[in-house]
């Protein structure tokens, strides 16, 4: 198989080829270590898309707009730590715990859990409408619902009519988290679906960025515009996807499933093959679409969860988008919702310092999260992974024994600025890992037919989990304080283990190819096992071919 080259996803080793050993390898040839040698073979013989071409600006801006789905769940992920830290917000609703450095106790627990509720609520609807209408309806609808919700809590005049809001929001983004990040994993073409569907994630902090740089302005306003103001801006991301969604190309892995073919190959070859529907990469994802893609599967049965948990294969499926979902929640992120407080116990004592630090904060976490997504294809997720949880469980330990020691207001200004220093580093690294994995790794786990149920299975998860943080930690920070950083140091260290002995390697494979590692009996070895493929190069052609292991 012969034609022109293009770029080498994989790195070629200086080893050559013994002819004697493997005859139909041509002499001298370049050996590439690749994790699937099919896809290897594709990337080698293109024509598929180079990251600067026509087609490939496109699809950039066609995922841009999938994109607003993370932005508006970073904004709201921020939006309520920002305005909870103004003494205006709290004294219009009545809500105590300024000493604090914001609202603690029961009622912010309740206004912050409610979000994560909505989102609960949003499962049995989720996986479905992305199911019937595709993952383009999905986003419209679900951003339909997040500009209601926006608009509920921007014109809220008491508790209740926030609690209400703040409800419709969590169903919306519950609905959008479930469409968006299965829209951006099968559009994306295999070599680089770990980078896009991890700046997808990074948008979250695009988001986080917009909302805490404007409450760090507006919370220097005296009236009720300084947390109107932040909450109307949700409108934003949620608007776009209103606009754009429905005009986008439709996901070919859900044409295929409804029976349009002449459409799904189409949107395959124009944005993965460069508009060549020949281009070996093209005809390998295609044939193993065919085979996989089920037009009778659960997927047509909007009350049927069944194939998430019928055999081993799935179970294990299963099991690694459960371990995300709770893990990406309960490694110390957690504490970002209260930053204002953790700032107060750090020793800030002013309202403006803390919501500034705030938004320091989520600039280094940003560029730890664009750092991950860079990183993702090369590094692997699982050493991303592994070793980001240790060294969150790291700089945690050290925010905990600073803040200890020198947490009273003036009592060690250098003590509290490196637990303020270590609350950024541990931002820093959380990012980096996480950020890009969380809308990557259960996407790429789950197959087609169960992706979209999944995924709202996965936003159940993600929302237990969330509303144990939010409403266990306003209520921990008031009665125990820093102490509370301890559980998330010690839990840190357990997901270390788990990890460590239970969580597969994606890079490298098509999401239909990662089947063979679960129907392995020792997925996480067969997961790390790499196969070489010898490529000849001449005349401005290349050539490759399977290595036989001697």
């Amino acid at each position: 198989m012969s034609a022109h080259a293009s770029e080498k996803d994989a790195a070629a080793m200086d080893e050559k080829v013994h002819p004697e050993d493997n005859a139909n390898v041509p002499e001298n040839a370049k050996i590439v270590e690749a994790e699937n040698t099919d896809l290897a073979l594709a990337l080698a013989t293109g024509p598929h898309l180079r990251p600067l071409s026509k087609r490939s600006i496109q699809l950039y801006f066609i995922l841009l707009v999938a994109f607003m789905g993370s932005l508006a769940n970073g904004f709201d992920g921020s939006v309520m730590s920002a305005v909870n830290g103004m003494n205006q917000y709290l004294d219009y609703f009545g809500i105590t715990g300024q000493d604090a450095g914001g609202g603690v106790g029961s009622t912010t627990a309740i206004i912050f859990g409610i979000y994560s509720i909505g989102s609960i609520v949003a499962v049995p609807v989720a996986g479905p409408v992305t199911d019937r209408v595709g993952r383009r309806g999905g986003m419209f609808f679900g951003a339909l619902i997040i500009i209601i919700g926006s608009v509920a809590v921007t014109t809220a005049k008491d508790v209740s009519a926030l609690l209400g809001g703040r409800f419709v929001l969590g169903l919306g983004v519950g609905i959008v988290q479930t469409a968006a990040p299965s829209y951006v994993v099968e559009m994306a073409p295999p070599q680089w679906r770990g980078r896009l569907t991890g700046l997808f994630n990074t948008f979250y902090y695009a988001g986080s960025i917009l909302c805490t740089g404007i409450s760090t302005a507006t919370g220097r306003l005296e009236s009720t515009r300084s947390w109107r103001a932040p909450f109307a801006i949700q409108i934003v991301a949620a608007g776009i996807l209103v606009a754009f969604s429905l005009i986008l190309p439709e996901s070919p892995r859900w044409l295929i499933s409804v029976g349009r073919k002449e459409e799904a190959l189409h949107i395959l070859a124009r944005y993965h093959g460069n508009d060549d529907p020949n281009s070996p990469l093209v005809q390998l994802e295609w044939r193993e679409f065919e085979e996989s893609i089920k037009l009778d599967a659960s997927d047509k049965r909007w009350w049927d969860y069944s194939e998430l948990f019928n055999t081993r294969n799935a179970r294990y499926r299963t099991f690694l988008m459960t371990l995300m979902a709770f893990f990406g929640q309960w490694s110390g992120n957690g504490l970002g919702y209260f930053l204002t407080i953790l700032f107060a116990n750090a020793g800030v004592n002013t309202q403006n310092g803390r919501l500034t630090l705030n938004f320091v904060n989520t600039i280094v976490s940003a560029a730890g999260a664009v750092i991950g997504t860079a990183l993702t294809d090369k590094v692997g997720r699982r050493k991303m992974w592994f070793w980001g949880t240790l060294a969150s469980a790291g700089m945690l330990a050290v925010v905990t024994g600073c803040t200890a020691k020198w947490g009273a207001a003036g009592s060690n200004p250098n003590g509290a600025n490196a637990a303020i220093a270590f609350i950024f580093l541990f931002g820093f690294v959380y990012s980096l890992a996480y950020t890009p994995l969380q809308a990557l790794y259960p996407a790429e786990v789950l197959d087609f037919n169960t992706r979209a149920k999944g995924m709202a299975l996965y936003a159940l998860f993600v929302s237990c989990a969330s509303f144990v943080n939010t409403y266990a930690g306003p209520i921990a920070l008031q009665k125990i304080a820093w102490k509370y950083y301890i559980v998330y140091v010690a839990w840190d260290l357990f997901e270390c283990v788990v990890i460590w002995f239970c969580v597969v390697e994606t890079r490298g494979r098509t999401l239909e190819e990662l089947d063979e590692i679960f129907q392995d009996p020792h997925p996480v070895r067969a997961s790390l096992r790499k196969r070489k493929v010898a490529v000849a190069e001449g005349s401005g052609d290349v050539q490759a071919v399977p290595v036989k292991e001697v």
